[in-house]
Parts: structure tokens; sequence; C-alpha cells
């Protein structure tokens, strides 16, 4: 556990889990960098310019290190821009949504004009103290420039098969994940229903085949997890939901508080918000999608068509509209600020 945390710069091996498609917030990862832990922005969305004014941001935020999150594989095959058939399917799903709600279509909009690998540059060039990723494994160069700047690399792994790739790949550290954890499953090797494995069943298992840190994620959210997970071999914990509904994320209102009540105990796995797997709390227009007849897009297309319902959920302060991202643990959640949570967090450090 030291070892871990003198690697980085940090006081305690506790990461905020980054959160994706606007959900994280520079105040909330430089609250978290504040209190000892490892903040973390999920900048997978943004194009490498956005990129650039968020980490100087942070750097202005907070004098401790912090992690920035990028997606290796950022559209699914067949799924690199909308065309017209992509677009009729789309609206088969949507149509009744869109229609009781009274809002348009999205319209037919070009890919982003960004790739992966611009995003990457900027990482090696303004050498956040971890750059972590998701969906895969980035070329062997760019890992072997992370490590030339002194960057730290961490590499998520939803099966024990992907953690042994991502550690033959020369990583820094592993992210073992489990299926109980909140927001996008990040398979790579198989499809993710193929990969749904627990954190306290894959985090053992990592450990054995590995020397490189392993930190675990999902189904972490107060001190039993953290003891429980340190218990089985883990050098730090990462911890999503329960960042997410501190006052300091980007989460909006009626999500925030929609963590706190008896509903976020059901959650599901669904393609239907995205197009990529992803667990979120249970809602009617959850339901409503899944049962279509008309199969999910493929990520980020599917995601586009969700966008505008998502919009007028947080107009009208409806979580009911929102994609309630969320994991299992969500119903152990009870602190609402950063200094709060962290304040217990670290109390039950081994």
């Amino acid at each position: 556990m030291k070892t871990f945390t003198s690697r980085l710069g940090i006081e305690h091996p506790i990461i905020q889990g980054p959160f994706g498609g606007g959900l994280s917030s520079v105040r909330l990862a430089a609250s978290v960098s504040d209190s000892g832990g490892l903040g973390s922005f999920g900048a997978h969305h943004l194009s490498p310019m956005q990129m650039r004014e968020v980490i100087r941001d942070l750097r202005t935020a907070t004098r401790n290190p912090f992690n920035i999150n990028l997606w290796v594989s950022r559209h699914d095959s067949g799924a690199e821009r909308m065309t017209v058939t992509h677009h009729e399917h789309g609206l088969r799903q949507f149509a009744s949504v869109y229609e009781r709600l009274g809002i348009a279509a999205p319209p037919i909009e070009p890919p982003d004009n960004f790739s992966f690998e611009q995003q990457a540059e900027v990482i090696l060039d303004l050498r956040p103290a971890m750059f972590s990723f998701v969906f895969g494994i980035p070329d062997t160069e760019i890992l072997r420039n992370c490590a030339r700047r002194g960057i730290l690399t961490a590499g998520a792994a939803t099966t024990l098969e992907e953690a042994a790739a991502l550690d033959e790949a020369g990583v820094d550290m592993i992210v073992a994940t489990g299926s109980d954890a909140g927001g996008h499953r990040p398979s790579f090797l198989r499809p993710a229903e193929d990969s749904l494995t627990g954190t306290f069943s894959l985090l053992p298992q990592v450990r054995k085949i590995t020397r490189r840190p392993v930190i675990a994620a999902g189904g972490i959210a107060e001190a039993s997890g953290i003891k429980a997970a340190f218990q089985l071999g883990a050098d730090a914990v990462q911890i999503g939901t329960a960042f997410l509904a501190c006052e300091e994320s980007n989460c909006p209102p009626p999500h925030r508080e929609a963590l706190f009540t008896p509903a976020s105990a059901r959650t599901r796995l669904s393609r239907r918000f995205t197009g990529r797997l992803a667990r979120f709390m249970d809602s009617p227009l959850l339901e409503e999608l899944e049962n279509s007849a008309h199969p999910a897009l493929p990520f980020p297309l599917q995601a586009a068509f969700n966008r505008p319902v998502k919009m007028e959920g947080v107009l009208r302060g409806d979580a009911a509209l929102l994609s309630l991202y969320a994991g299992q643990a969500a119903p152990l959640i009870h602190h609402r600020r950063v200094k709060e949570l962290m304040r217990e967090l670290i109390a039950a450090l081994p």
C-alpha cells in the first residue's frame, strides 16, 4: 500500500472513479486529491483542446496528483458515423418517447473529428500523474512514451483474461473492475455480457497472476468494502457511485437525490441508453426501451438518440428521464460531501 501511494505521490490509496458523459467535474477531482486520494476526470468525450483546458483547470484547482481517463475504443464496429439507416432505426426506438415529451429527434451529425491517439498526445504532452484507460489497451508506443515521461498507466480488466493481457502489455497498474460497478462495463476481449464477474471474485484471481499493483473497483462505497478489498489483496480501491453522489460532482441534482432513495437498490445492465452495456438504476423509461421490438444501435449512435431525453430530464428536474448510473453498492451511500466520505474511507484503511 505504501509503495502504491509513494509511486503516485498521494497520501491514501483511494481513487475516485472517472465519470464520462459530463458527470466528472474539476471540483470533484480536486477535492478528492486535496483530501489525500487521487481525483479523476473522465475525458473520453472531450476534444484534445477541451482536454487541455480541463487539465489546466485541474492544475489550478489542486497542487496534488490527479488521473485522466480515456476510452481506447471510442466507437463500436460499424458506428464510425451515423447513416440514414441508423437514423431510421433509432427513431423506431425513440419516436414514442419524443412524442410524449414534445421534443425533437436528433439530426444526423458528423462524427467527432478527433481520435483516441490524438487525445493520448495531450496526455503525453501535459503529463498527469496517472493515465487510466478502459475498453482496450493503448498501442505499445503510447505506453512506452508514458513510461518515459513518468506517467503511470492503469488499465481496466473485467476478466482474468483481460488482466493477463494488461499485465503482458506492461501497464503499471491493473484496475480489477467487477460487474457490480456502476457505469459501463469496459470489456475488450469478449462481449461484456460474457464478462460479468463480481469484484470480490475477480480481485483475488487477478492478484494471483500479477505482481503489479491491483486496484479494486465495483461494489465499494464505505468502510466494510474498503476492508474486504484489502483483505483480498488490493493495493488500492477505486470508488465511483459514492463520489458521484457528492455535491462536488457534476451529477444532475435529480440523479443525485435518486441515489439516496430505496430505488437505488434496483439496478440493471443495459445497452439501451448508450449502446454499450452499463449498469443503471431501473426506471420506467429503461423498461420501455428494453421492451422495444427494435434493437439498440451500437455505441455511440444509441447515445445520440438518448441525449435529447437526458437533456429534457435535466431541464425538467425529472430523474425518470435520466440515465441513472449506479453501482450495486449504492444503498450503502450516506455522504453528500467529499471530505465526509474521504474521512470514513481513510479511517477504514489497514
